[in-house]
């Protein structure tokens, strides 16, 4: 589970504050979005924005997301104190996973109760990874809804796309339908397979519309990408200074691979590919016509504990916090097709961006109450 977090406290460029204020305190991120998908720390962030309470209302605005983890990073990831505590946490990953998650587990379950995916307050694409089956188990609303096997309860889902290899353990449930069939799942990280899960709900959104209106794609097998709005949110990635090389890797063992610094090399190559492969896929497919309906926020300027995928020190959670509000300021960056880099365009920042983001979304809510639009977010 990442720790690392671009969300606000009450500024003005927290989209959840924008809408609040052009639309009243009650309103929430799951009234203005179709889709919300999430990895890892994202999938659970997706269930916390759209779970609903006793009131069927989203358990958290999204102001109250940064407290959640501020108050429990530290004991989902307890840090070492003193030397030897320091050098038995380095040992503990070859004989087992880094952290128990005994924790984590305790506070979703608690959190999201019994609570399946069929009752979100607005439709979620967690993937995961199944590695009896060697293959990624996408869970969403859209297949919870037409197989009862895949209306799993949200904190299994949750606890099973946080499931990072050698720092959590993996997670093993069954769900069992009205005919007693039963469905087993052997899940870890759903970022080994879509750490940026944007492009496999954009493919859960076509086949709803499909299902929904087979003749759509006669004339074309494309989805109309003017009539969507893309809000993609990264956890941040190890400034461009290269965090490994070939001269040294060379001569890694399985050991070096698996554990470098406090570092995965092995997690954080496949976590940073999947992840940047899926930008410049998502890029180019809305660079043709409608890139102003991309807004794709990440941070590539990390540095030491704050690349880290674990420590959860009050200093570095405090650094995080600091570093999300300076990348509100900075320029609109989007990746280069040629070379994968993050580059600056234009003159807009990443605040003035989420505020035209944020009154488009508010906005299409209301001309969709009015029965206007066609555009899906």
């Amino acid at each position: 589970m990442v720790i690392r977090t671009s969300h606000q406290k009450e500024k003005k460029s927290d989209v959840a504050w924008i809408e609040q204020k052009l639309d009243g305190e009650d309103a929430r991120l799951a009234d203005y979005f179709d889709v919300i998908s999430g990895t890892s720390t994202g999938g659970l962030m997706t269930a916390m924005l759209s779970a609903p309470n006793e009131k069927n209302r989203p358990l958290f605005a999204a102001k109250d997301v940064l407290s959640f983890y501020m108050d429990h990073s530290p004991k989902i990831f307890p840090q070492p104190r003193g030397a030897i505590a320091r050098v038995v946490q380095s040992i503990r990953p070859l004989l087992g996973p880094k952290y128990s998650g005994e924790y984590l587990h305790h506070i979703i379950k608690e959190k999201l109760g019994s609570l399946k995916l069929h009752q979100a307050l607005t439709n979620v694409v967690i993937p995961t990874f199944d590695i009896k089956q060697l293959q990624p188990t996408i869970f969403s609303s859209y297949k919870a809804k037409d197989d009862e096997l895949m209306d799993a309860q949200l904190s299994d889902v949750c606890i099973s796309t946080s499931a990072a290899p050698t720092y959590l353990p993996a997670h093993h449930f069954t769900t069992k339908n009205h005919k007693g069939e039963v469905l087993e799942f052997n899940l870890i990280d759903g970022g080994i397979a879509a750490n940026n899960p944007a492009l496999i709900a954009l493919g859960e959104v076509r086949k709803e519309v499909f299902r929904r209106d087979p003749e759509i794609f006669k004339s074309t097998k494309y989805i109309d990408c003017s009539k969507l709005l893309v809000l993609s949110l990264g956890t941040g990635i190890p400034k461009n200074e290269k965090k490994y090389n070939a001269k040294t890797a060379k001569n890694w063992s399985i050991f070096g691979w698996l554990i470098n610094g406090g570092s995965n090399p092995l997690i954080d190559a496949f976590t940073h590919a999947s992840s940047d492969m899926v930008d410049i896929l998502i890029s180019a497919i809305f660079e043709a016509d409608s890139e102003s309906n991309y807004l794709r926020i990440q941070d590539d300027t990390l540095e030491g504990p704050l690349s880290s995928l674990d420590i959860s020190t009050k200093e570095n959670l405090e650094n995080l916090v600091k570093a999300g509000e300076k990348l509100v300021k900075r320029p609109i960056s989007r990746v280069n097709l040629e070379t994968g880099d993050y580059e600056i365009v234009g003159k807009k920042s990443n605040e003035e961006a989420l505020t035209e983001f944020a009154m488009k979304l508010s906005q299409e809510r209301k001309m969709r109450i009015l029965g206007l639009s066609s555009t899906r977010t």
